[in-house]
């Protein structure tokens, strides 16, 4: 009787720590996307020391979407590729 006990709540344990796995690479999508990153960065999350050097890009690099705002105010920004005016 203990051990059908155990099974089934290592089988609700494992569930749980599955959502709460889904639901973190989730939000670290929402992040890199929201910083203007392609939101698979977020699967870098998933790979023990790499985990740790996406973070750091997070904090300590200038972010795209940060460059845009920049470019688009005026800023000092170099521009992605060419300017095309009409006549």
């Amino acid at each position: 009787m203990g051990g059908a006990a155990f099974a089934g709540f290592m089988a609700i344990w494992v569930i749980i720590a599955i959502a709460i796995f889904i639901f973190s690479i989730y939000i670290y999508w929402r992040i890199a996307s929201k910083a203007g990153y392609n939101g698979a960065l977020s699967l870098l999350m998933l790979v023990p020391v790499v985990n740790l050097l996406v973070l750091l890009l997070f904090a300590f690099s200038e972010w795209p979407l940060e460059q845009e705002v920049r470019r688009l105010r005026g800023g000092s920004a170099p521009m992605r590729g060419p300017i095309v005016t009409t006549p």
